[in-house]
């Protein structure tokens, strides 16, 4: 039992998450465009002062964008590996799981919105 919790094994993981990272940021259009989007995003926070909320907000909706586009390209990459003639059905999988990261973009679009548009209206006012 106490072999399960080496620190041999969390650094392994920890090196094959940065593995899928490395991949999704060097083959994922979309991935890339939104880590710098996230970037962007954190150092004008830092520059508009965001209080501590905004932070948590921030944080978790690039997050959660980042997360969603890894899982779209999970879940095509599984299609394509199973369906070389795509089947009609395996379509609907990737369109669905396309169709979610919008909706995850759109509404991280709103919340962006929402946190930055009072920062800049102060600054311009």
């Amino acid at each position: 039992m106490i072999e399960d919790h080496a620190p041999e094994k969390h650094i392994n993981s920890f090196r094959f998450a940065l593995k899928g990272l490395l991949h999704a940021f060097t083959t994922e259009r979309n991935f890339r465009l939104q880590t710098i989007l996230g970037t962007i995003a954190i150092v004008l926070a830092h520059f508009l002062s965001f209080d501590r909320f905004e932070w948590i907000v921030l944080l978790l909706t690039i997050g959660m964008i980042l997360a969603a586009e890894i899982a779209n390209t999970i879940l095509e990459t599984l299609v394509d590996l199973t369906t070389p003639n795509l089947h009609p059905k395996a379509r609907i999988a990737k369109d669905l799981s396309a169709a979610a990261v919008l909706i995850i973009a759109f509404f991280a679009l709103i919340i962006g919105l929402l946190l930055f548009i009072p920062h800049l209206q102060n600054l311009f006012s």
